[in-house]
């Protein structure tokens, strides 16, 4: 530091010609020698205005009162107003709780249970479906149509889709039904997961797994990621091309669907079972057509070697489980 410097070269040269050798003010270095001592505080005077003792008890009063504990200083000065009654300002009222240590969030809120984060796994088909409604915008401004989806998670097959004009506890229920029907789903089998939605959680759609033996669960609040296979999903669907900014009518929505999920299923090489169809993983064909892949990858490498220089090339590996939310691995103690 330059006052150092000062400091170091004063017992040479001086203290004035040393301020003026490094450009320092001479007050700053004699400051900085003998420091002004402290001013005592003097106790704040009370405003002529200010609330007496009592008033200022009687103000907490009213604010700890059961009619005014949960509501904002504001408020209160409102209402006592309707009863023609004033006692302080709203920022009095501030200050007086504040000196009470209460200065906090006074409204009576609804406190928001916490949700467990759904872990959720499958190891074969037809053992953790999924399932969403999703919009299509319709001909015109803010109309719309409903798609409904049940996406089985291991496969990524869609076992059930329907396009409706809304989103309707019944419809869900009836699609479902419908599913479990012809996916030939027994008591304990499945497990069947979903959104917050008000068709998820509603009583009808509750009813009907209760009744079938389906164990249902839902994803947290406004957490898309335990959702992740039905998002997914979707954007696989708006992306599409040929996708429409809107449709015609519902006519026009159901045909585009009859194309899209028959591709989706049948024709569709997913990269997270392997680059196989939803259909092919569905049947349980995926291992026999992952073999024929290696025979001709071996085959391919015996015509030539050379071309294949990390040895004989193998298809991707098919997925063993599916995860929604897989569990964290403890790291080991040291």
């Amino acid at each position: 530091m330059i006052e150092q410097a000062v400091e170091d070269l004063s017992p040479v040269v001086g203290t004035r010609p040393a301020c003026r050798a490094l450009g320092v003010a001479y007050a700053t270095i004699y400051r900085r020698r003998t420091p002004p001592a402290p001013r005592p505080k003097r106790p704040r005077k009370p405003s002529a205005r200010a609330l007496a003792p009592e008033e200022r008890q009687a103000v907490l009063d009213v604010l700890h009162s059961e009619r005014f504990i949960d509501q904002s200083p504001g408020s209160v000065v409102a209402t006592l107003l309707d009863d023609e009654r004033y006692l302080a300002s709203e920022r009095t009222m501030y200050r007086i709780l504040a000196a009470a240590g209460e200065s906090r969030e006074r409204r009576n809120q609804l406190a928001h249970p916490s949700y467990a984060k759904p872990e959720l796994l499958a190891e074969r088909p037809n053992e953790l479906w999924s399932w969403d409604i999703t919009k299509l915008m319709g001909p015109r401004k803010w109309t719309y149509f409903y798609l409904y989806v049940i996406l089985d998670i291991f496969s990524r097959y869609v076992v059930g889709w329907t396009i409706q004009y809304g989103e309707s506890a019944s419809v869900a229920q009836q699609l479902i039904a419908q599913a479990i029907a012809q996916q030939g789903i027994v008591p304990g089998q499945l497990t069947v997961h979903a959104d917050r939605g008000s068709s998820m959680t509603s009583k009808p759609v509750a009813f009907l797994l209760t009744d079938l033996g389906v164990t249902k669960t839902h994803s947290r609040p406004y957490t898309s990621t335990d959702n992740p296979y039905s998002e997914a999903q979707f954007r696989t669907l708006k992306y599409r091309p040929g996708f429409p900014d809107r449709f015609g009518s519902i006519v026009d929505a159901r045909r585009f669907g009859e194309a899209f999920f028959t591709w989706y299923n049948h024709e569709h090489r997913h990269s997270g079972i392997g680059y196989m169809s939803p259909a092919v993983m569905h049947s349980g064909r995926g291992e026999q057509i992952r073999e024929r892949r290696a025979r001709v990858l071996a085959a391919a490498y015996k015509a030539h070697p050379e071309r294949f220089v990390r040895g004989i090339p193998q298809p991707p590996d098919l997925p063993t489980a599916a995860w929604i939310n897989p569990p964290r691995k403890e790291e080991p103690a040291h």
